[in-house]
């Protein structure tokens, strides 16, 4: 078992911008003869291919976009472009631990943005 000492820093990802990164892993163990991807690294590699709808340029302008709205924080915004809600229950359910929730039009307002990006 590993334990770590401390974080020493952390930044928010798209499942896009996950990808990319992770294409380069495995391209990189590929070029090392005898290296296989570990398990964890498979799945990962398996889960991001599955999910990743928008490059990561676009998934970077839909933060950026949703960022501009009152009540749009941003691991919020990484939530929303990872999962990319389709109607209301689906953004309420992102919502649902935060401290604050949105009205009905700030709901559609979101998820204009959100549709201009699928």
């Amino acid at each position: 078992m590993t334990i770590f000492k401390e974080k020493v820093g952390e930044e928010h990802l798209t499942t896009a911008e996950a990808k990319e990164l992770l294409a380069d892993v495995e391209a990189e163990r590929a070029a090392a003869e005898g290296r296989e991807l570990r398990y964890e690294l498979a799945r990962a590699i398996e889960h991001v291919n599955r999910f990743a709808v928008l490059s990561p340029a676009e998934s970077r302008d839909l933060v950026a976009e949703l960022r501009e709205l009152d009540g749009v924080e941003e691991s919020t915004a990484y939530k929303i472009a990872n999962l990319l809600p389709e109607n209301r229950d689906e953004l309420r359910s992102i919502y649902a631990q935060e401290r604050y929730s949105l009205s009905g039009d700030e709901l559609d307002e979101v998820l204009g943005i959100v549709a201009g990006y699928v």
